[in-house]
């Protein structure tokens, strides 16, 4: 008999390799980028800042920042081959699914895409980023049964969002609210989705590979899709004033309150008070204040009863849907804003490449006889 194993389920508490991207610091509740708190980074800079942080190392002068942005805003158009595959999904399908497809079959339109030489990766990244957020916008037309917006480039990242999405740019209040999101969704060190990413770029496959795996990975409700279950939740409970009890029968009930709880963080999301302050100002600007009311009761009673607080995902729920998204493109938008760490990361892993493979604990018959099939 072997010794026994110490099996890590979810390889909780496992260091499998080192990052100079994130570092999540449960012990003092900071999450950095690069060295930069999250919050400053928030509050100071804007998403394309972020992005070239996350890229690049660090943050740009004002030179650096201007070609950057020059450089990602020419690369916005997708082309009409991609468009009309959007266009040929079921309307019904998940925007996820719509994403996932669209990126794959970007990569199929890359003459470069077994070219993973430094330069071209980081030109790749900066094509996901700019496309992106255009195949989400296309994909939200379709399904409501309207043209096609094409892409600006005098725009910055989050007011084009909008321009593609809804044919103009709200009030500055809600643009911030968003592009805030976009910086506290950047990047979140190995988290489920950004390890997808690396063990499919450690095979030395593509970049368009990785990303595709790390969209399927972040569709769940357990990582990524957990965002729409919140504003589900809240439209079910309906009435701000129902909040408290509701979640109490929920509590009795043990189901599962999406929203809540962090594998890694468990004195709260460092990112929830910055995004908590945006989805006020939602709601202050939007005038829909039921949606904070719950907010507030919902987790006030979480915290009593059983001292677990709120993740990004449940501020962000509630102020995407005031901007007037539907609920199932909540989790695309993230992937708009995780593309940057998701990118980051297979550069990073490629770099310093080692195929991830781990092992496992066996736990099936040791020996078994093989009888002849009319003998089974």
């Amino acid at each position: 008999m072997s010794a026994k194993v110490n099996v890590k389920k979810g390889l909780e508490g496992v260091v499998v390799d080192q990052t100079g991207v994130s570092k999540v610091n449960p012990e003092i509740n900071a999450l950095v980028y690069r060295g930069y708190p999250v919050q400053d980074l928030a509050e100071n800079c804007c998403f394309e800042e972020v992005a070239y942080l996350l890229l690049k190392g660090d943050l740009p002068r004002v030179d650096q920042l201007k070609e950057f942005e020059d450089l990602e805003r020419s690369r916005r158009n997708i082309s009409p081959a991609l468009q009309s595959v959007i266009t040929s999904l079921p309307a019904k399908c998940h925007p996820m699914d719509a994403v996932r497809t669209a990126v794959s079959f970007q990569g199929t339109e890359d003459s470069r895409i077994l070219d993973d030489s430094k330069e071209i990766q980081f030109d790749k990244a900066i094509d996901l980023l700019a496309k992106i957020p255009t195949m989400i916008a296309a994909d939200f037309r379709h399904k409501k049964g309207r043209e096609y917006i094409a892409p600006r480039k005098d725009l910055p990242m989050a007011e084009n969002f909008f321009h593609m999405c809804f044919g103009e740019v709200p009030a500055p209040e809600i643009v911030r609210a968003f592009d805030v999101s976009l910086i506290l969704y950047a990047e979140h060190s190995f988290n489920a989705s950004t390890f997808a990413t690396r063990v499919i770029t450690s095979t030395t496959s593509d970049i368009y590979s990785a990303v595709t795996g790390g969209i399927g990975a972040l569709k769940g409700p357990l990582h990524g899709g957990a965002n729409e279950q919140v504003m589900h939740m809240m439209l079910e409970i309906g009435d701000e004033n129902k909040a408290e009890d509701w979640m109490m029968t929920a509590l009795k009930e043990k189901r599962k309150i999406m929203g809540f709880g962090h594998r890694v963080y468990k004195k709260g999301d460092s990112r929830v008070p910055t995004m908590r302050k945006y989805t006020q100002k939602m709601a202050d600007v939007t005038g829909e204040k039921k949606w904070m009311k719950m907010y507030d009761g919902l987790e006030k009673v979480m915290v009593r009863e059983k001292n677990i607080y709120p993740n990004l995902d449940f501020p962000a729920g509630p102020a995407y849907y005031m901007m007037g998204f539907e609920i199932d493109f909540f989790t695309p938008i993230f992937v708009m804003s995780r593309i940057t760490g998701w990118s980051a990361h297979v550069m990073e892993q490629a770099a310093n490449n080692r195929i991830i493979r781990p092992l496992s604990e066996y736990t099936g018959d040791l020996e078994q006889t093989v009888k002849p099939v009319g003998e089974r």
